[in-house]
């Protein structure tokens, strides 16, 4: 990039950070670490959403570092399980950054609580863009971290961005297999008709009354018969004690109703099979979401570029051990930074 062009896109990047509000106490959902440097940084992506992120440097780093963009799980915010993970790999030694993807959190974007699978997969391009533009960031390094939806996402990515050397995809979703067939492939077509109904008919509602609305998130307490998964997830996202954050979606009031729309004639993995960097997919044995994990592995190693893939199940985790570790420290550290020191 010439010494203009990174002007011009400072200037661009600085109008936009204006019109943001961030945060600058400590605000996490984890402890703040006394081994790492952390500041608040913003980047643009190509659809020109200015998108905010935590920036996590080692205390001892010299030179350029090898780096790391994290993201996830769906519905979150950077202060939670993206900002732990980001935290944790910069205390062993990588320059890390935990972005709120676009309409959500401190990030930009309009209409909030919105998602897009190419603009969240641009999104994790962007975090790239930033990371290879950076004075102590070595670009021959670089790699890239998913989380439950943007575990998935992260693998559209690899198949797309050449720059992305290494891959880490934890208790990962497909989100265009769940919202066209449903949780355990149990929506025909006929259900998938009916959903298009309605929603079509939501937004004719929302047009006519000039409001987009949100579907009113995860319940306070679940019921008795509420799905395991269901329980799993208000227990990490509505605790105090573990993952509740007041800009987190999936804390409050949720994505917004429409949001499956455009999730239900794509594809995302459509690539997968021509990802050609290492991948390390780890997943909970115990997950409701493993046969995501499972279907990934499939599809990334049925393509010639099957070497330096890896399925790593984690012995009695859930979908949720993996955001924190849950009650058992289930988060596999020292397989997940081996991974990037053996590939970035």
């Amino acid at each position: 990039m010439t010494a203009l062009a990174t002007n011009a896109q400072d200037v661009q990047n600085k109008a936009a950070t204006s019109m943001l509000h961030l945060v600058s106490e400590w605000d996490k959902t984890f402890p703040k670490s006394d081994k790492v440097r952390h500041e608040k940084v913003t980047f643009r992506n190509r659809f020109g959403i200015t998108l905010a992120a935590d920036l996590y440097v080692p205390n001892d780093a010299e030179g350029k570092l090898a780096a790391i963009a994290v993201s996830g799980p769906f519905g979150a915010v950077k202060e939670q399980a993206s900002g732990l993970y980001a935290q944790h790999l910069a205390e062993e030694g990588f320059l890390t950054i935990a972005f709120d993807p676009s309409f959500t959190g401190e990030s930009g974007g309009e209409p909030r609580y919105s998602s897009s699978m190419d603009i969240n997969t641009e999104d994790f391009c962007a975090a790239v863009d930033h990371l290879s533009c950076r004075d102590d960031v070595d670009t021959g390094r670089i790699g890239i971290l998913g989380i439950c939806g943007w575990g998935g996402i992260a693998l559209n990515v690899a198949a797309l961005d050449p720059r992305v050397k290494a891959t880490v995809s934890v208790t990962l979703y497909n989100l265009t297999r769940v919202t066209q067939q449903g949780y355990f492939d149990a929506m025909d077509e006929e259900a998938r008709f009916q959903l298009k109904q309605q929603l079509a008919q939501q937004r004719t509602e929302e047009y006519r009354k000039g409001e987009i609305l949100p579907q009113g998130g995860l319940p306070d307490r679940p019921t008795d018969d509420a799905p395991e998964f269901l329980k799993q997830y208000v227990a990490y996202y509505k605790s105090e004690k573990r993952g509740y954050h007041p800009r987190s979606l999936n804390s409050n009031m949720g994505w917004n109703i429409t949001s499956p729309l455009m999730r239900l004639n794509q594809h995302l993995w459509v690539a997968a099979s021509e990802i050609r960097t290492p991948v390390l997919i780890v997943h909970g044995e115990k997950a409701h979401s493993r046969y995501f994990g499972e279907e990934a592995y499939q599809r990334i190693t049925s393509g010639k570029y099957a070497a330096n893939k890896r399925l790593l199940m984690v012995p009695g985790a859930t979908h949720c051990d993996l955001y924190d570790g849950g009650e058992g420290n289930f988060i596999p550290w020292n397989e997940i930074i081996g991974f990037y020191r053996s590939n970035i």
